[in-house]
C-alpha cells in the first residue's frame, strides 16, 4: 500500500473502486457514536460524499444519533468491501451541515424519501408498523403534488476525521493496515501490523 499526501483523495480512490467492483451498497458505512458517559452505539447509515473535509452523512436531529452527536461529537465510521478485501476507518469530530447543502440534498431525494422523513418520528416508541404507514400516506395528502421541504428536524452532519486508516486483506492474515493522523494541516502515515 502506498502513503499518499491525502488520505480523503485516497478514500475518494477506493470508494470508486468499491463501486465499479459491483459491490452491494458500497456506500452503507457503519457509524459509532457514544453518549457523553462513554457507552458507545453503533449503527449502519448511508455516506453522500465529502463535504471537501469530510464523510457527509443524514438523519433526523431527533434520532438517538444525532442526540448523541449534540452531546459528544466525536464519532467513527468504517467502510467494508469484502468483495475487495478492503475497510478504511475514519475518527473525528461530527459538525452539522449549513441549511442550504442539507436543503440541496433533501431536494435530489426521492419524493417517497422526503415523506418518509416528515413520517417518521426516528428513534421514538410508536405503536406498531401501522402507525407509520399511517403517517406516511397523511403527509401525501398534505403535499399533495407540491414541493415537500425540508424537515426542519433533518439534515447531514460532515464526520471531519483526525484519523483515517486503510485495511486490505494479503495472504496468510498478513494484512495491509496503514494509518493517518492529522498534525496540523498535514497528515502523518504509519503502518501497522495485522
Amino acid at each position: 500500500m502506498r502513503i499518499v499526501a491525502d488520505p480523503l483523495k485516497e478514500f475518494q480512490n477506493w470508494y470508486r473502486q468499491a463501486v465499479r467492483s459491483g459491490t452491494r451498497l458500497p456506500e452503507a458505512m457503519a457509524l459509532a457514536t457514544a453518549t457523553r458517559g462513554g457507552a458507545p452505539s453503533v449503527r449502519m447509515v448511508l455516506y453522500r460524499g465529502l463535504s471537501g473535509r469530510g464523510f457527509v452523512f443524514f438523519t433526523n436531529y431527533n434520532s438517538r444519533k444525532a442526540r448523541e452527536l449534540a452531546r459528544n461529537p466525536r464519532a467513527a465510521v468504517v467502510f467494508h468491501w469484502p468483495k475487495l478485501e478492503r475497510q478504511v476507518r475514519a475518527e473525528g469530530t461530527v459538525r452539522k451541515l449549513a441549511a442550504a447543502e442539507s436543503d440541496r440534498y433533501f431536494r435530489g431525494r426521492a419524493r417517497e424519501s422526503q415523506v418518509s422523513a416528515w413520517a417518521s418520528p426516528q428513534s421514538t416508541e410508536i405503536p406498531g408498523r401501522a402507525f407509520l404507514e399511517e403517517t406516511f400516506e397523511a403527509v401525501c395528502r398534505q403535499y399533495g403534488r407540491k414541493r415537500i421541504p425540508r424537515p426542519p428536524f433533518w439534515g447531514g452532519f460532515t464526520l471531519i476525521p483526525q484519523k483515517i486508516e486503510f485495511w486490505e486483506g494479503q495472504p496468510y492474515r498478513l494484512h495491509d493496515r496503514l494509518c493517518y493522523e492529522k498534525r496540523g494541516r498535514r497528515w502523518r502515515a504509519v503502518c501497522l501490523a495485522p
